[in-house]
């Protein structure tokens, strides 16, 4: 079974999943939404820029997840997806995973941003296999740390290999659609890339290449 591996935020998504949160969380007061937004979007400035710190972020970004109950998480996400993700869910992108679904592939979802905040996306796109960023927890509640190997750049390629070596998959004539030059490192293991509303550094490198740049959009 051929694979079609997806990244989710700016391609997928009409937006970034991961900084949608935070905003929900400051918009509602959960947050202050003066300091939290402004370190929320420098983060997501450095992302865009390539030079996220990613252990930083991502102490800064689950902190939340440590100081709130699970069921109370569980009834802000259900409140995130109908207010914040539903109106960036791109009918396109729904098309494209269809199509991909017909043709008999294996459709993973593959993003940096953790696992609380894109399994409820990855079900609600109908995608069944989920790599993410992992959020450890411990008693029932989650710790503020991550587990694992975080899933961006070269850590995409590594979570990857280990899946498919664990569940029988091979790269032959596999597809990975992503916006973002942070996929760089995946994008080049893979048979066909495909750079999607790209970023301006991809877009150079998927033009150099002669990778198919497509829109979800519009």
């Amino acid at each position: 079974m051929r694979l079609a591996l997806f990244d989710l935020d700016n391609t997928l998504l009409g937006g970034d999943s991961d900084h949608a949160w935070g905003d929900y969380l400051c918009e509602r007061g959960i947050l202050d939404p003066v300091a939290y937004k402004q370190r929320n979007d420098a983060f997501y400035q450095h992302y865009l820029n390539g030079t996220l710190d990613l252990q930083a972020y991502l102490a800064f970004s689950m902190e939340i997840l440590a100081a709130t109950p699970m069921a109370q998480l569980d009834a802000w996400h259900r409140d995130f997806m109908r207010d914040c993700i539903e109106p960036i869910i791109l009918p396109k992108a729904l098309a494209l995973l269809q199509q991909h679904r017909e043709a008999g592939d294996k459709l993973v979802i593959i993003t940096a941003t953790n696992r609380f905040v894109t399994a409820p996306i990855a079900r609600r796109l109908g995608v069944r296999t989920l790599l993410a960023t992992e959020c450890e927890t411990d008693g029932g509640r989650y710790t503020g740390r991550s587990t694992d190997i975080a899933c961006f750049r070269e850590g995409k390629v590594t979570r990857l290999q280990r899946w498919m070596l664990e569940n029988g998959y091979d790269l032959e004539d596999s597809y990975f659609y992503s916006d973002s030059m942070n996929d760089l490192p995946l994008l080049q293991q893979v048979t066909h890339a495909v750079a999607v509303d790209p970023d301006p550094n991809l877009r150079a490198e998927a033009e150099q290449r002669g990778w198919p740049v497509i829109s979800l959009r519009g």
